[in-house]
């Protein structure tokens, strides 16, 4: 059985991702307005209704703003631990108690047919969480909002057939952006904030090292980066370390402001855009 996943929306301005397995579609974060999501939904032809429930990585606005009239216009349960759940609290509208759902941070559950293994992110939030989601034994990881790439984030993707990695900003860009406020880089640019092109091509090294073969670039600034500054800082690197690119390793880029493409995880593990 194949496995399919597309970002539909990864960055400041809001992030959601699309899941599916078999007959379990799953979004991990809404981030955009309930309407934003059905359409980007409907544009890779998946019917909102059919969902199975929605994943919360954290509760930041730029990943939460659709969740609760997402679950309740569809009566889709919503999956968080219990410091996002009240870090969340008030922000989502009311979600009804048969519809809140509470993990530990540290332990797997299922949601039909999927496989859910949370991990810790280090990341200025309540509780903050990526997710490995295991269909069979394919697997598709996110790696978003990270300050820096921990020990614990590498072993909890590695070898995951495909990765949605952060490659948040250029630091350069950053420090000279004449908009964002001193605390605010600083913010970005500390050991719970935001992960740099550099950081991204760095992890993305050790991460084909470890058999991975499909990296999306996820989670671009809008105003301190570009996707060709993301890809080409990421490729360069790749190919320094004498990787060959569409062999080693595919990058690809997923983007802030329309749909992404939709990636078909194959059992006999081949990618199909």
């Amino acid at each position: 059985m194949d496995m399919r996943f597309c970002p539909l929306y990864s960055g400041s301005s809001g992030n959601a991702l699309y899941v599916e397995y078999g007959e379990t579609c799953l979004l991990v974060d809404a981030g955009k307005s309930g309407r934003c999501v059905e359409e980007a939904l409907r544009y890779i032809e998946v019917d909102p209704s059919s969902l199975s429930g929605i994943l919360v990585t954290h509760e930041h606005a730029d990943h939460i703003a659709g969740v609760g009239i997402l679950s309740r216009r569809y009566h889709l349960p919503v999956y968080a631990n219990e410091a996002t759940w009240q870090a969340m609290e008030g922000k989502l509208g009311k979600v009804p108690a048969d519809l809140r759902r509470t993990f530990l941070s540290d332990e797997d559950f299922y949601i039909g047919s999927l496989g859910v293994v949370p991990f810790r992110i280090p990341h200025d939030a309540a509780e903050p969480v990526g997710f490995r989601l295991w269909g069979g034994q394919l697997s598709v990881s996110t790696a978003t909002d990270l300050g820096h790439y921990t020990k614990q984030v590498h072993e909890a993707v590695s070898g995951s057939d495909l990765v949605l990695l952060e490659s948040n900003h250029d630091p350069d860009l950053l420090l000279a952006n004449p908009h964002y406020s001193e605390r605010l880089k600083r913010r970005i640019l500390g050991r719970n904030g935001h992960l740099s092109n550099e950081a991204c091509a760095e992890a993305l090294v050790s991460l084909v090292s470890t058999g991975v073969k499909n990296i999306i670039l996820g989670h671009l600034s809008g105003e301190n980066n570009t996707p060709k500054l993301a890809l080409e800082t990421s490729q360069t690197r790749a190919e320094i370390e004498g990787m060959v690119l569409g062999e080693d390793v595919c990058i690809d880029l997923a983007w802030r402001d329309k749909v992404g493409g939709v990636y078909t995880l194959q059992s006999a593990l081949e990618l199909n855009y």
